[in-house]
């Protein structure tokens, strides 16, 4: 999908980004006015999948000063005309149709998670910056194809990892980084619980959802509210193949800021291995709580080698963070504050001769600033698809069972073709992503 080039704004951006060797600032006088700029100036908004999560990071960029609304997109149609109405933006029940306008700079996204992909990627290719909720994507494939899609087109693309804008997170991150607990061993994170099936029986389809398009590249299966929900009894989050349960939900915040701590931002572990009993995901006949599939499911135990020696086990880390123990002390991170045994280890500041990460303390104005400044964003597509690689890895080896080698250079098994087949998953026809982007 691709649009011409108009001599507008977003033509200035697309055009100053291809050319420019290096990040640039839009010229003073190019906004009407720095605190409240003209209409035409302002950024081309559009929300695509605007529900649970997807409507709260849609407002969020719409009350921003420096954009302006002009579409929304969601399978569920009323619900895009109703945000769209409160918006005063046009509504689409096809997103690719709202990527045809060419006055969208710019989409928020939080489709569910077997969708964001190719949704990310046509962005993309029509000149739109991203703003994706987490987890990034749904298979090891799709992250590489969608960086890839990022830095061919030149877009500011922002993963909804909104913990990276923490300042108590970024500290602990800092802390860890410059060697506070001395030589680090071990590291321990929640033991977040996979995905589990999905038998429900059929519900009649609400008027106005187009549910074929929301089963898009999975198999058609039948409507049930308990499933089109993110989160009910128990909702698509635990559910195959439509996400990888909550070590892809919660995990991609927790692993994330072992991500970030340990610098693993473009790269991971180098094994991955499971201890305990075999994974024995239930299938859900009908709709109940979360608490029978996520004990079943939090079994075995599964752990992860990196380079250097460090382990990481997922056990009683909490979901937010992760325990970082070295033979000075450890360090915990949660989500919005950080620990430390000795207490002393987090009174200590960093020094500026020291590493010093990205500050960022708004997640959607970091996004909104970068697209202004053609910078990288705080939680940008290479480490949002790195943290969301790690959930994935630890999925593969609960249904595998086995010890894994993964090459997070490659991003592959290496001489393990059972283990490659789970890199990437089949689509239904005409959902197919591209072979290159």
């Amino acid at each position: 999908m691709s649009k011409k080039t108009s001599f507008s704004r977003r033509g200035f951006l697309k055009t100053a980004a291809a050319g420019a060797a290096v990040p640039y600032l839009i010229p003073s006088g190019v906004l009407a006015n720095e605190d409240t700029p003209g209409a035409n100036d302002r950024i081309g908004l559009a929300g695509i999948g605007v529900g649970r999560q997807g409507g709260g990071i849609f407002r969020a960029a719409h009350a921003n000063k420096d954009t302006r609304t002009v579409a929304v997109a969601d399978v569920n149609l009323p619900r895009a005309e109703q945000v769209a109405k409160a918006a005063g933006a046009e509504p689409y029940q096809d997103y690719r149709k709202l990527l045809e306008r060419k006055d969208v700079d710019a989409v928020t996204t939080a489709t569910p998670d077997h969708w964001r992909a190719l949704v990310c990627i046509d962005a993309c290719q029509a000149g739109a910056d991203v703003y994706a909720e987490k987890p990034m994507t749904l298979t090891i494939r799709e992250g590489r194809l969608m960086t890839q899609a990022v830095r061919k087109y030149n877009r500011v693309f922002q993963t909804g990892s909104q913990q990276r804008s923490h300042p108590a997170n970024r500290l602990g991150c800092e802390l860890v980084r410059n060697g506070r607990l001395g030589k680090i061993h071990t590291v321990v994170a929640a033991n977040y619980p996979s995905p589990w099936e999905c038998g429900f029986a059929a519900q009649p389809v609400p008027q106005g959802l187009d549910w074929d398009m929301w089963c898009g590249p999975t198999k058609v299966v039948p409507y049930h509210a308990d499933l089109y929900a993110p989160r009910a009894r128990p909702g698509w989050i635990s559910f195959r193949p439509y996400s990888g349960g909550e070590v892809t939900g919660w995990g991609a915040h927790g692993l994330d800021q072992v991500q970030w701590a340990l610098g693993m931002d473009e790269s991971g572990p180098i094994e991955v291995w499971t201890e305990g009993d075999e994974f024995n995901p239930p299938t859900y006949t009908e709709p109940e709580g979360r608490g029978r599939g996520e004990g079943l499911c939090k079994t075995p135990m599964v752990f992860f080698r990196y380079a250097g020696g460090i382990t990481m086990k997922l056990d009683n880390g909490n979901p937010g963070g992760g325990i970082f123990i070295g033979d000075k002390g450890k360090i915990e991170i949660f989500r919005g504050r950080v620990t430390s045994n000795p207490a002393e280890l987090v009174k200590e500041p960093i020094r500026d001769d020291e590493i010093h990460l990205y500050q960022s303390t708004n997640h959607m104005q970091n996004w909104i600033d970068c697209i202004k400044s053609r910078k990288k964003p705080i939680a940008d597509v290479e480490c949002g698809h790195r943290s969301a690689t790690v959930c994935h890895l630890a999925n593969i080896a609960r249904i595998l069972g086995r010890k894994l080698r993964w090459d997070p250079v490659k991003e592959e098994f290496p001489g393990d073709a059972e283990a490659n087949t789970y890199v990437d998953r089949d689509r239904r026809k005409g959902y197919e992503l591209p072979e290159t982007v």
